[in-house]
């Protein structure tokens, strides 16, 4: 059994994957193996998530196609919760329980990039952990918009597949403006520096 503590450092950072590559449009494959291999793999995604500053990681935002996900991420009561989660399944409440949160949201695989989306405030995640163990986490805040935002990943959907036509005109934009930022192998090469003749300050 390997704890998760030792996997959240270590490990090597990794390529993020773009929109428009085909393993970030096709349904993963279910995680089978819970070796050293994997976990290694795990180490590598953690130490991607850091570089690029986001709160969840998807394996084909790197390239592979296992169905799994790594977060670290706060609920609404700010509690950081880390985790992986593979193999996931997702309840999403409904009917007068389903209450829909409009929030920017962005993907690490468009780079630079937010726009507002409507999700639900909860979400319950059901999968198995690194060691191949059920796992079920209930996530509330940004947390359960986290566990949609990856899972969709998971099924071959980006953010942008669930916005309005202008919603994601104005996403894209957004992005364009910005992509100066983000070299092609980023995170392995860090976030250049703002140039506010490329655009506007934040």
């Amino acid at each position: 059994m390997v704890d998760l503590a030792d996997l959240v450092t270590g490990g090597q950072i990794r390529r993020i994957t773009r929109w428009g590559e085909p393993v970030m449009h096709a349904q993963t494959t279910p995680v089978s193996e819970f070796d050293d291999e994997l976990h290694h793999f795990i180490q590598d995604m953690f130490a991607t998530m850091t570089a690029a500053e986001g709160v969840g990681l998807a394996a084909t935002q790197v390239g592979d196609n296992r169905s799994l996900f790594i977060f670290r991420c706060p609920d609404e009561d700010e509690r950081i919760i880390t985790g992986v989660m593979i193999n996931p399944t997702l309840e999403l409440p409904e009917g007068k329980d389903r209450t829909l949160v409009p929030e920017e949201e962005g993907c690490l695989s468009l780079p630079g990039a937010f726009v507002s989306l409507a999700r639900p405030d909860r979400a319950l995640c059901r999968g198995l952990d690194h060691n191949g163990n059920p796992v079920e986490l209930v996530g509330t805040g940004l947390l359960a918009r986290c566990l949609q935002h990856e899972t969709d990943h998971l099924f071959g959907m980006v953010f942008g597949d669930r916005l309005s036509a202008r919603s994601r005109k104005a996403l894209y934009s957004d992005h364009k403006a910005k992509a100066y930022r983000y070299l092609e192998d980023w995170p392995v090469s860090a976030k250049q520096a703002f140039d506010p003749s490329r655009e506007d300050a934040d």
